[in-house]
C-alpha cells in the first residue's frame, strides 16, 4: 500500500491521476514523471522528494484533524475525573476509538469525493492521495474497512465494559463515517455534515468517553459536548467555504453551497460564540467548577481567525483551519482542567 505498492491502479483511476499531473494544490506539488505516470508531492517548505508510503498515508490521516477527535475525549475525561470516575484505560480506548473513527472517516471521504469527483486538479484544499494518484481507489477503500474493523474490535472491548449503551454508540459511529460521503445519501453532499460533526465529534463522542469511565449518566456531559462539537463544525464551515465554488460544480450541496458565503462566516462566528458560552451555563446551573470558565480565552483568541475569514476566500483560508484546529485545543483543555480542578 501507498505510492504505488498498493497495486496497480484501474484504467479509470489512471485516466482521473493523470489528468492532474503537473498541477498545485495547498502547498504539494503533483508531477508527472515518463514513462509511467509517478506521482510525488512537496510542500512549500521542503525539497522535492517522492513520498514514503507512511508519508502517503498520514497525508490521507489528515493528522491536523485529528484534533476534533482528542478534543471530546479530554472534555469527558476531565468531567469523569471530576465525578470520580476516572479510569486511564477506559479513557485511553476512547481516545483510540475517537481517533480509529475519524482516519477511517477521513479515509472513506478521500475515497467518495474522488469517485464522485468532487476532488479535481481545482481542488483549493490539501492534497488528497487517490485524487492524486498516490495511492489506488482500492487501496484507500481496503484501508477505511481496516481502520473501521479496528475501531470496533476496541468498541467491543469498551462495551464489555459498558454494556449495550456503547454498543449502540459504536454502531452509529462506524455507520454515521461511512455516510458521511458514502451511500445512498452521503451526509456531507446534502447539507448535513455540519449536523454529524455537531453530534459526533460532540455530545456524543464527549458522553461517550465519560460513560466508559463513570458507567453513568450526567445530563450535563452532553450539554457540555455542544462546545467541541460546535468548534469542530466551525473548522468544517472553512472548509466548505474554501471548497464552495467547487463543491458547487461536483454537485456537493455543503450549506455554504445551500446558502451563500455570507450565511457560513456568519455561522463561522457563532459556533465560536455558542461554544464559548456553554459552560458559561454549565457553571451558572452547578454553582461550581469555576475554573472551567477559563475556557472563555477562546474569545479573544479566536479575533484573528474570525478577521481572516471575512477577509479572504479560497486557498487563503487553509490557515484558518489550523487556527480554528487550535481553538478547540484551547478550548477543550481549559474547560476539561477547569472543570476537574473543582
Amino acid at each position: 500500500m501507498g505510492e504505488r505498492g498498493s497495486g496497480e491502479r484501474s484504467t479509470s483511476d489512471n485516466q482521473h491521476s493523470t489528468s492532474n499531473c503537473g498541477h498545485t494544490e495547498a502547498g504539494y506539488t503533483v508531477l508527472e514523471h515518463p514513462p509511467s505516470p509517478r506521482l510525488r508531492w512537496t510542500s512549500r517548505t521542503t525539497m522535492n522528494h517522492q513520498p514514503s508510503t507512511i508519508e502517503i498515508w498520514l497525508i490521507a490521516a489528515r493528522p491536523k484533524t485529528l484534533w476534533a477527535g482528542v478534543a471530546p475525549v479530554l472534555v469527558g475525561t476531565g468531567m469523569a475525573y471530576a465525578d470520580g470516575g476516572f479510569h486511564w484505560l477506559a479513557a485511553l480506548g476512547a481516545l483510540t476509538f475517537a481517533l480509529l473513527i475519524q482516519i477511517g472517516t477521513n479515509f472513506c471521504n478521500d475515497y467518495a469525493d474522488f469517485k464522485k469527483g468532487a476532488d479535481t486538479e481545482e481542488r483549493e484544499g490539501p492534497l488528497r492521495v487517490t485524487q492524486a494518484g498516490l495511492v489506488s481507489s482500492r487501496a484507500i477503500l481496503s484501508a477505511t474497512a481496516i481502520v473501521f474493523t479496528l475501531a470496533a474490535l476496541i468498541g467491543v472491548c469498551l462495551v464489555a465494559r459498558v454494556g449495550w449503551p456503547f454498543l449502540v454508540l459504536l454502531v452509529l459511529c462506524v455507520l454515521s463515517g461511512i455516510a458521511y460521503t458514502a451511500g445512498p445519501f452521503p451526509l456531507g453532499y446534502n447539507g448535513l455534515g455540519d449536523v454529524f460533526v455537531l453530534i459526533f465529534f460532540g455530545p456524543i463522542a464527549v458522553f461517550g468517553t465519560y460513560l466508559v469511565q463513570t458507567r453513568a449518566f450526567d445530563f450535563s456531559v452532553i450539554i457540555a459536548g455542544l462546545s467541541p462539537g460546535l468548534l469542530s463544525v466551525a473548522i468544517l464551515v472553512v472548509n466548505n467555504l474554501r471548497d464552495a465554488d467547487n463543491d458547487a460544480k461536483s454537485g456537493k450541496r455543503t450549506l455554504v453551497v445551500r446558502f451563500g458565503k455570507t450565511f457560513a462566516r456568519i455561522q463561522y462566528v457563532l459556533c465560536i460564540l455558542i461554544a464559548a458560552l456553554i459552560p458559561v451555563a454549565l457553571v451558572a446551573g452547578s454553582g461550581s467548577h469555576f475554573w472551567s470558565l477559563a475556557s472563555l480565552l477562546v474569545l479573544p483568541a479566536s479575533i484573528p481567525a474570525i478577521r481572516k475569514v471575512f477577509a479572504v476566500s479560497g486557498v487563503a483560508l487553509n490557515p484558518v483551519l489550523a487556527q480554528t484546529a487550535r481553538l478547540l485545543l484551547l478550548h477543550s483543555t481549559l474547560f476539561s482542567v477547569g472543570w476537574a480542578i473543582l
